[in-house]
């Protein structure tokens, strides 16, 4: 399922799987397949055992390949681990944007987004807690490579705020990280995601247009 909903495994033109022996395949395709199910790997990996207990030996046995392979794709663990954080994180980013230009006005572009957002996530529990919590687990550079990603939702945010003008960049990160932080709740507690669609959106409303809005919300 992780292949299906983070777009990290495979294409319809890389295979999922190399043939034995002589393939005659293009050595391009050959590294794209290695490189993908080397990154699905890593997420089930650290889904099953968490970051600090996963070892590259477990990698190499999910994927399939061998550990020369993995050296030739990835300085080290950290390494693996940050490209499938952020092959899932550009994943995720563009179903939700895609989501929010499908609506009309702010309020439904935003709730559009948050809709996507939580769907996408509860689509796989498991391997959103590995990109949500066990982030952290993964050290400093991890932690910056969140902090870019939470950057770019509070940018995003911006761009689609009708009256955003004067709103100081911390009031957007800030509710970035709110709703990151009530996620990480859910998944820490084995709780419905999809109970926070409400909740998100009027956080967001509230931040953004002020209480009044929110309440009209209903």
């Amino acid at each position: 399922m992780y292949q299906g909903v983070h777009n990290v495994a495979a294409t319809p033109d890389i295979p999922r799987r190399l043939p034995r022996g002589t393939h005659g395949l293009d050595p391009s395709l050959v590294a794209a397949s290695q490189r993908a199910r080397l990154l699905e790997s890593v997420g089930r990996t650290v889904a099953d055992k968490g970051y600090a207990a996963a070892t590259i030996d477990d990698i190499v046995r999910g994927a399939g390949v061998s550990k020369k392979t993995f050296y030739e794709h990835f300085e080290d663990k950290l390494g693996c681990f940050l490209a499938a954080y952020e092959a899932a994180s550009d994943e995720l980013y563009e179903h939700v944007r895609a989501a929010q230009d499908s609506a009309d006005d702010w309020v439904g572009r935003t709730h559009a987004g948050i809709h996507a957002y939580l769907r996408w996530l509860a689509a796989e529990p498991a391997l959103a807690r590995v990109f949500l919590i066990e982030i952290a687990a993964a050290g400093p550079e991890a932690l910056a490579c969140r902090e870019r990603l939470r950057d770019r939702y509070a940018e995003r945010m911006r761009q689609l705020h009708d009256q955003s003008v004067g709103v100081p960049d911390e009031i957007f990160h800030a509710v970035v990280a709110a709703a990151d932080d009530l996620v990480v709740r859910r998944l820490r507690d084995g709780t419905d995601l999809l109970e926070l669609e409400p909740i998100l959106l009027r956080l967001q409303v509230a931040q953004l247009a002020g209480p009044k809005a929110a309440a009209e919300l209903g």
